[in-house]
Order: structure tokens, then sequence, then C-alpha cells
């Protein structure tokens, strides 16, 4: 007996070290995680412009060595960048994460109405401005109601991981890296320094500072032929930006050891130039797709660093983009597609005055707000002083609005050049393809159909009272040339999905998939929570089992296993 005890106690002092370490995040593997969304990035630019891209490293990192998925769609209506990088970082949808739009009116401390961005936080200020310029409001993700999954990793690690955001846009850095991240870190507008708030620290780590008194920016300056004016707009719009913020994200990398704490870490990095570029160019310009090819040098440069670095056998990435675009009307209409640019003052100014014609307003007060697409935000202290109800305001407001469309749709739209009518066409009149009370969609009180989803996974109770708009396809607020997004149709919910990473079967997929897959594919690689409200699915399709050399995959939907192979 005593033999066999002392054999079995030699077996199990062994045994432990025999077996191989799981990949998960508690044991490193990966040891970095990088989540990459290309701003107004559409998902058939990758294929479109394929190619253009030369590099080993860049957009081929994923089109030849990583999985490539042509047809991801978003699964709401609520096109827009904070909304867009919500939905990656939380895995859920606005009726999940609470972000419906970039900025929004809502009562101040006072009771009167102010207009607040999806970020702001007058609790904090913010860190890094150059001298004389505001410090307040500071900036937080307090209005996203839900974890990331970098959350999620940091809570796994009992706050071990590093978790970190960049972008140009302080929403961008700080919606999809999360509450527990480490830093986020996007660029002031006028200087283009990069700056935080003081939810993360008090003052910039020393490495950031020495970043910003470097010659960076004027060397971005002199690449982008842009020596004085905002840094935001101006030096934004040009592939010199994209360089200056990886660079900056480079120098984050080396300084706080990412990828090298013992345990994951996570980077989440939003380009957001092609966005600046892309609403005064739109999607067909050849200054877009200048852009793009940009791009994809930049992060052949960025992805080999990390290979410097960490070893890419060692990270994996994630790719897409938080919303797509229509074409310009021009555009459009060029390729004799019939395309209406909408007058949107006109409109929020007709609406107004029909309203005052049903219900008489305070002096110097009014009934609508306006705030940004898809939502007309109403004055709810305004309609209760006239004894409305929030649905019988929000229906009224909707039927008006039929009505101002249909019969003053002409006043309300932009003329189109000459050149884009064919002989004998006449233009498309504005139309609207959806208005809803936002009362109906608190309430769920939705048709049953593809949009009556979206439209409920648009709901956020931030937006107030309000209607929800959208136009009919291919028509929007704006101009003859510049492009926009915020609809449900297909061009604005359409981006690219991608991954590379050792754990994947690479390929050309064509499943339909969705951005809220990758928070809840993350999560199950690194063995942690899926963040508190996501709904994606573990995209196992494109996944090598955890055990054994085969490279076998479960096809779980029709119930076998299959060899990985491009679908």
């Amino acid at each position: 007996m005593r033999t066999i005890a002392s054999i079995l106690l030699i077996f199990a002092l062994v045994m432990p070290g025999s077996i191989p370490a799981r990949a998960d995040a508690y044991h490193a593997t990966p040891k970095l995680v990088v989540i990459l969304v290309i701003d107004q990035f559409r998902g058939d630019y990758l294929d479109r412009y394929r190619d253009d891209f030369k590099t080993p490293n860049g957009f081929n990192l994923f089109l030849k060595k990583g999985v490539h998925f042509t047809d991801c769609y978003y699964d709401y209506a609520n096109l827009v960048t904070a909304a867009g990088h919500s939905t990656i970082g939380t895995g859920s949808y606005t009726d999940g994460h609470r972000v419906p739009i970039n900025e929004w009116w809502e009562p101040g401390p006072d009771g009167r109405l102010r207009l607040v961005s999806s970020v702001s936080d007058d609790r904090y200020k913010l860190v890094g401005m150059p001298a004389g310029e505001a410090t307040s409001p500071g900036a937080s993700p307090h209005r996203e109601a839900a974890s990331t999954v970098g959350d999620e990793l940091v809570l796994a690690t009992q706050g071990r991981a590093k978790v970190f955001g960049v972008s140009f846009k302080d929403r961008a850095a700080i919606l999809t890296s999360g509450h527990a991240s480490k830093g986020a870190f996007w660029t002031d507008h006028d200087s283009g320094a990069f700056i935080t708030s003081s939810y993360w620290m008090p003052e910039l780590p020393a490495w950031a500072k020495a970043f910003n008194a470097s010659d960076e920016r004027a060397k971005a300056r002199q690449a982008a032929g842009i020596p004085t004016g905002n840094f935001y707009e101006e030096v934004g719009q040009t592939p010199a930006a994209v360089q200056y913020m990886m660079d900056f994200t480079k120098e984050l990398v080396k300084s706080e050891n990412l990828g090298k704490n013992g345990v994951t870490d996570m980077l989440t990095v939003s380009i957001s130039n092609t966005d600046i570029l892309g609403h005064k160019v739109g999607p067909d310009s050849p200054k877009q797709r200048e852009m793009i090819d940009a791009v994809d040098v930049s992060l052949n440069d960025f992805f080999t660093f990390l290979d410097k670095q960490v070893g890419l056998q060692n990270v994996i990435v994630a790719m897409s983009g938080d919303h797509g675009v229509a074409p310009t009307m021009q555009a459009a209409n060029d390729a004799q597609m019939p395309s209406v640019a909408v007058k949107s003052a006109a409109v929020l100014k007709g609406l107004e005055a029909e309203l005052e014609k049903k219900w008489s307003v305070k002096k110097g007060d009014k009934y609508v707000v306006g705030g940004e697409y898809p939502y007309i935000q109403l004055n709810q202290k305004a309609f209760e002083a006239a004894h409305v109800t929030e649905l019988e305001a929000e229906t009224a407001a909707g039927e008006m609005l039929e009505r101002l469309v249909e019969e003053d749709g002409g006043d309300l739209t932009v003329k189109r050049s000459k050149r884009a009518t064919p002989t004998g066409r006449e233009a498309d009149p504005l139309s609207l393809g959806a208005v809803y009370p936002v009362a109906k969609m608190r309430s769920g009180e939705i048709p049953d159909t593809e949009l009556g989803r979206r439209l409920l996974h648009s709901y956020s109770p931030y937006v107030g009272w309000a209607i929800f708009v959208n136009f009919d396809a291919f028509q929007f607020p704006g101009g003859e040339l510049g492009a926009t997004h915020y609809s449900s149709f297909a061009y604005d919910r359409h981006v690219p999905l991608d991954f590379y990473g050792s754990m994947f079967i690479p390929g050309t997929y064509h499943d339909r998939v969705a951005p809220v897959d990758i928070a809840a594919t993350v999560a199950s690689i690194l063995r942690v929570n899926q963040p508190s409200s996501s709904e994606g699915r573990v995209l196992t399709q494109v996944m090598r089992p955890d055990t054994g050399n085969s490279v076998a995959v479960r096809d779980i939907e029709h119930g076998k296993t299959q060899k990985g192979t491009s679908r």
C-alpha cells in the first residue's frame, strides 16, 4: 500500500507539469489583444481595393493570413460613431449599452437644456490641454451602461491586465476600451496634442508628455502640407494624421510594456481619419481611396513593430468599422442612381412651425430641439406646459413631418446638378422610410419586422422625447458633395469583420455576421465573461479547436465536424 501511495504521489506531482497550459487570460495566451476600428470604413472597401494593398502586414494580415468576412452588418438603425464604438466594445446594441448618438440635448443641473456628448463628464477635467484652453467638462465612459470585453479582462485578472484606448476622437478611444481601462487618449482639436481625462490620471504619463513635446506634430503638419489651422479638421483628413496617431500608439505599447505584463493586455485603436475625410469627399472619391491605401501602409508599420515588440504569434487582432456610409448625392446621381440631400435646418424649422400652429408656445421657447439623426428631439417641458403627453407630442410630430415632406419636399431638398440628370428623367421626390415615436420604441410597440427589430435595438432613454426618422434609401441630410451615415439601410450597416491570430483558420468567409460578435469571440478565446449586455455569437466556424493537432472545427448549425475551409 505504501508503494502504491508513493507512486500515486509521484504521479500527482509530475502530471501538472506535463499538461500544457490552456490558452486563457490567466496564462497570458495571447499576450496582447488589439481591437482595431476604422471609422466610416464600409464593408466593401477591402475587396474593392484589394489589389492596392502591397504590404505584408497591413490589410493583407487579414486578407492573406487571417479571417475575412465579406458580410458583416450591424443590426440596429442608428449608425453613428459613438454608438458603433460602444457596440464593438460591449457586444451589445444601443438598447444594451444606451449610447444612441454622438451628442444629444438633456437637462443640465439648472434644469435648462444643454448639449452633451456621449463621453462628456462634469465631474472630471481634461488632462494635457495646452495652456489657456478649457479643461471642463472632462470625459469618461459613465454613460455607457454595459461592460466592455476589456472591462471583463481586467476583472478576470484582478486588475493586472492593462487596457488602453487610442483615437483622434474622444468617444472612439473611450467607449471601445471601457470603464476599467488604464487610460484613453485622443487629440485636442486645435493643437493636435494627445490628451486624456482625470477619470484616469491627474497628469499625462511621462512618455505621453515627451511625445507631445517632440517634433511629431510639426512633422505631421509638414507631411500634410498644412502648417497652421485646426489640427483635427485640417491635418486629420490627410494620411499624415494616421501615421501620427500610430506613432503615438507605438510609444504607448513600448512605454506601458503591453504584452509583457504576465497577463493578457488589450489595446483598442480607432482610426478616425477615414471619417474626417469621408464626410467631405464620400466613399467613391480617389482621395478616400488614397487614404485607405495610406492606412494599409501605417498598419503594416504598426503590426511589424508589434511583431518585433511582442511577436505576432502572441497577438490576436480583431478589425471592424463603426459604421458604413452612403454615396454622395452627386456620385449617386452621376451613376443614374436617385439620391436626394435634405436641408435639415429647413425640416426642423418647418416642423416647429407646424407644431406651433397646433399648440401655442411660451415666448422664447420652442417644441423642436433638434439633435442628431436618426432622432429629432422634442422639448418635453414645452409640451408639458401645453398639457400635451409624450405619445401625443411624438405622434403629432411624426404626422406633421410626413405631411411636410409630402407637401413641401421640393423646398426641403438640395437641387442636383444638371449634369447628373439624363434626358427625360426627373428627380425623385423626398420621402420618409420610417417615423416612429420614441414612446412606442420604449414600450416595444413596434412592428415585428426586420426594421422593427433594428428600431428596438436603437432605443436609448438618453434621447428623451423624440421621433426616430429615416428618410428613404439614398436620402439623407447634407449637401450634394458631402457624405454621411445614420440610417438603417445596408450601406450604413455594412462594415468589415476580420481576425488575425494563431487560433483562427485563415480564409474568406461569407457567413452573415455582426460586430457584436467581436466581444463574444474575444471573451471566449480569453476564457473571461462576456460583457454584461453581450448578445453576439462566438464565431467558432473560424476557430481551431483548443486540444490536439487537428484543424477540424465543429459546424454547430449542421451538427457535424468538418475541416476548416474558406466559405
